[in-house]
């Protein structure tokens, strides 16, 4: 997003109050719009394809289509590449939360979440970073790991060299670039030119779906680090 672009939000949650909340938050910052409200799966997808959103808060259970199944929609439309999701939950991590990532959504927030780390986050992700801890990017991907996948995919990182194969499995294990830059005695910069290389080839959304592969295609066990 351009550095001076208002970032335009979509509220998906059943609970009026909830999004009422989050709306008043919202709009009183300067570089944010709200742009609609949702209360359920198919009214946020109506929403997104009728007006430019650049974020939604999404609720992950919701009637006439959850969360989950409106992330997937969003995921696989080529014409809302740009609309980034953050999952909203009571729950800081269950299998809704970890399949939502695993569907496409950038990140996700607790209800409780402090306003002002609200306002962060959509800003964090209308960038195009990830919203998700590496502390949590562990524990949630140990769990999406489980079941989810029977075997692993390691054909998926034919097109990465040794170099982009080591880097992805520190990214997978939650590290930083800074972090990714000292376990491999390499520039803060170089290894950001390997991320964002490994992201181009791999043709991932965000750093979550960096994180995503490198658990499916095997190159990160859960527990391992």
């Amino acid at each position: 997003m351009e550095g001076d672009a208002v970032i335009r939000v979509a509220l998906a949650d059943d609970q009026l109050l909830v999004r009422a909340g989050f709306r008043a938050l919202l709009q009183a910052e300067p570089d944010v719009e709200v742009v609609g409200e949702a209360s359920t799966g198919a009214e946020l997808l109506e929403l997104v394809r009728r007006h430019p959103v650049d974020v939604v808060l999404m609720d992950i259970r919701m009637p006439d289509g959850d969360g989950l199944w409106a992330t997937e929609q969003i995921a696989a439309d080529p014409a809302l590449a740009g609309v980034r999701v953050v999952i909203v939950t009571t729950f800081e991590l269950d299998e809704y939360v970890a399949r939502a990532v695993r569907a496409g959504a950038s990140g996700f927030l607790v209800k409780d979440t402090e306003p002002v780390d609200l306002i962060r986050a959509v800003r964090v992700v209308a960038s195009g970073d990830a919203l998700l801890s590496p502390g949590v990017t562990k524990r949630l991907l140990e769990r999406m790991a489980t079941g989810l996948r029977d075997a692993p995919d390691a054909e998926r990182l034919a097109a990465l060299t040794e170099r982009e194969r080591e880097v992805l499995r520190l990214v997978g294990q939650g590290l930083t670039n800074d972090e990714v830059a000292r376990e491999l005695v390499l520039s803060p910069l170089t290894a950001k030119t390997h991320v964002s290389r490994i992201m181009a080839k791999l043709h991932a959304r965000d750093r979550v779906h960096l994180v995503v592969v490198a658990y499916e295609s095997g190159l990160v066990a859960p527990g391992w680090r």
